[in-house]
């Protein structure tokens, strides 16, 4: 932290500097040197930080030499020189700062932090009265610009479903391009459930060209989008919204999206996200719906989906670190993997990897074989998809999850094995997983598909890509049961 330095109040250049940062423009010269008194200087050279996102912000800044950025995701977002203001929020509600500043040169920053204000005495009310005043003038600026905006939101984005890599690279590609189709576009804060709520919070103005960004930036909830081109997560979505598959929530997000005037919905995910989004648009006949798939059990019939690419890679290297395992201990793995319904991300995994057998959600392998084979073994690692016999596991009320009820089928059928034998639970994490360059590839292609339907003035469709090929599946021929290929099944039992 470097030293705080304190300011002179008969400095001329230094009183002639804040008279130009209008948030102060309430105060008179003698009230300026309170607000002198009652700052102090800090030093900063080349490469500094001046504060973390995230960091819980207690002080205002003032630029009085050099040049410092506000960055985020390691994008400029903003460049601060001499006498602009910034972190004012922090004077009102002392909230986690949303960037990161760094100085870009050796330079000087004038900070006026909370303490100094509730504490200093050097401060009249008068003079605090004019810089409350001049602050809040700042906010309340933002705060109705800010709900204007929501008004009348042109294409509404909506992340729903399960997390999977490529949610956000899609949102920020499709928002590039219908960006440069000339529309404005906008996402919910947290999926169905903001379009149920339609409070102003539960909206966002997505931004993709820089210098519109900055004439924006100061709007609450405008965000600037390159940087989620490689970011993780899906930053727009919230858990599970299962209410929304009542009509009445669906009928009163419909009722919503008309008082919001908005044109086009685009909803981002996987099966539940579709049959979500297909629901609404039975109400929302005068809005252009479209669906992206991205899902990492790829989920969704007759395409490719943003997602099932990363998901294998992971899936894959995570069963090679179990094998590794297996042959040094001499162990039997049993690891649930992600696959409710065709198993698509457990089959592909399995083969990836070279594990000995994957066990799927329509799977009817030789039980009595399997243990005949896997007792006389040294290591073995089987991937059992989690919707392996879902139903008939919720039927007789078991607890365990798949690859436990795979186990237990095989001691029922007499497995006696030296192996130690361990069953894994389905590991979360792949939801985490950076989008790798495929999955990122076919989000760019998807979103060009999309914008290029919105702009031949279709609705209820999905872009799609099979084969090199890219084309649209209308939502009435758009099925969410996925099965994968037999051949591939039976590719993956390397134990019979």
């Amino acid at each position: 932290m470097p030293k705080e330095i304190p300011l002179d109040p008969n400095d001329n250049h230094l009183l002639n500097l804040l008279k130009r940062v209008r948030t102060l423009r309430h105060l008179a010269d003698n009230e300026f040197k309170e607000f002198i008194n009652a700052s102090f200087r800090l030093d900063y050279k080349k490469g500094d930080v001046v504060f973390s996102e995230g960091e819980i912000g207690n002080a205002v800044y003032i630029v009085l030499d050099g040049t410092f950025s506000l960055e985020k995701y390691g994008q400029v977002l903003k460049v601060l020189n001499k006498a602009d203001l910034f972190g004012e929020i922090a004077l009102i509600d002392e909230r986690p700062r949303t960037g990161t500043v760094i100085s870009k040169e050796n330079g000087m920053l004038l900070v006026l932090d909370k303490a100094h204000i509730e504490h200093d005495s050097s401060l009249s009310a008068n003079t605090l009265l004019k810089i409350y005043k001049g602050f809040s003038e700042l906010i309340t600026s933002y705060v109705r610009e800010g709900d204007s905006l929501y008004d009348e939101m042109d294409v509404l984005l909506i992340q729903d479903g399960g997390c999977a890599p490529g949610y956000n690279p899609v949102t920020a590609y499709l928002a590039e391009y219908l960006e440069k189709l000339g529309r404005q576009v906008f996402v919910a804060a947290d999926g169905f459930r903001s379009i149920v709520s339609n409070k102003v919070k539960d909206f966002r103005c997505l931004i993709h060209d820089f210098n519109r960004y900055q004439t924006m930036d100061h709007i609450r909830g405008v965000m600037f989008v390159p940087p989620l081109r490689t970011a993780r997560g899906a930053d727009f979505r919230s858990e599970r919204y299962p209410e929304f598959r009542q009509e009445e929530n669906q009928k009163a997000a419909a009722e919503n999206l008309k008082k919001r005037k908005v044109k086009t919905i685009v909803a981002i995910g996987g099966n539940g996200t579709f049959a979500g989004v297909n629901a609404l648009s039975r109400f929302i006949k005068d809005i252009s719906v479209f669906f992206v798939p991205v899902t990492i059990d790829s989920d969704i019939y007759g395409t490719q989906c943003v997602g099932e690419f990363t998901g294998v890679e992971m899936g894959a290297e995570k069963i090679r670190g179990y094998m590794a395992d297996a042959r040094a201990h001499g162990r039997c793995y049993i690891i649930e993997m992600m696959g409710a319904r065709g198993g698509y991300h457990a089959l592909h995994s399995c083969l990836g990897a070279g594990a000995h057998l994957a066990v799927l959600p329509n799977s009817t392998h030789d039980i009595d074989k399997l243990v005949k084979v896997i007792n006389p073994r040294t290591e073995t690692v089987i991937v059992v998809a989690e919707g392996y016999k879902m139903e008939e596991r919720k039927t007789r009320g078991y607890l365990g999850n798949a690859a436990e009820f795979f186990y237990d089928e095989l001691i029922k059928a007499g497995l006696d094995t030296d192996q130690r034998v361990i069953c894994e639970g389905f590991s979360r994490d792949l939801r985490g997983a950076s989008p790798n360059n495929m999955d990122i590839s076919l989000a760019i292609r998807m979103a060009k598909k999309l914008c290029d339907l919105v702009a031949e003035g279709k609705t209820k469709v999905m872009p799609a890509v099979r084969g090199g090929q890219v084309y649209e599946i209308p939502f009435n021929d758009i099925r969410t049961d996925n099965s994968v290929e037999s051949a591939l099944a039976t590719l993956a039992n390397r134990l019979l």
